[in-house]
């Protein structure tokens, strides 16, 4: 896994402005996932904003486009700073899944937090259309990336 990613984490440590959308691309890519999402926190109002996406259906866009700190996978994720996952976003009963997400048609997901030295900057989420859960191997790979993203944000 680490010579799948290590283009990418090349990719945004050697870029002073990497090209978030790439960078999203080819992390789904390596992780063979269709659709995922790239937020970036906006501290004052406590808002994580979509900077990028690939895969999600033009519907959904609004619900995506701004989640509030603590509302979804993503904002759970910025909540407790680590790693949320389900194995079927269509049959989860969690709570932490919102009603919308079920449009996305993906099943197995997961998203981690951003952050550099302990503080959050946003959240890097990937999901497949099939039931999955991802293993360590592959949730390590995708928590370095979004600790390189951190690095590039501060």
């Amino acid at each position: 896994m680490k010579n799948i990613i290590s283009p990418i984490l090349q990719k945004i440590q050697n870029n002073t402005t990497p090209d978030w959308t790439i960078v999203l691309r080819d992390t789904l890519a390596a992780l063979d996932c269709p659709a995922g999402t790239l937020h970036r926190l906006d501290i004052e109002s406590q808002m994580l904003n979509l900077i990028t996406q690939r895969g999600l259906p033009e519907a959904i866009m609004p619900m995506v486009a701004i989640i509030p700190v603590g509302k979804g996978m993503a904002g759970i994720c910025a909540q407790r700073r680590e790693a949320v996952q389900t194995c079927n976003l269509q049959t989860d009963n969690s709570g932490v899944i919102r009603p919308g997400a079920k449009e996305t048609k993906m099943e197995g997901a997961m998203t981690v937090p951003i952050l550099h030295n302990g503080t959050l900057l946003g959240t890097l989420g990937i999901a497949k259309p099939i039931p999955y859960e991802f293993n360590k191997e592959e949730t390590e790979a995708l928590v370095a990336i979004s600790n390189a993203i951190g690095a590039s944000w501060a």
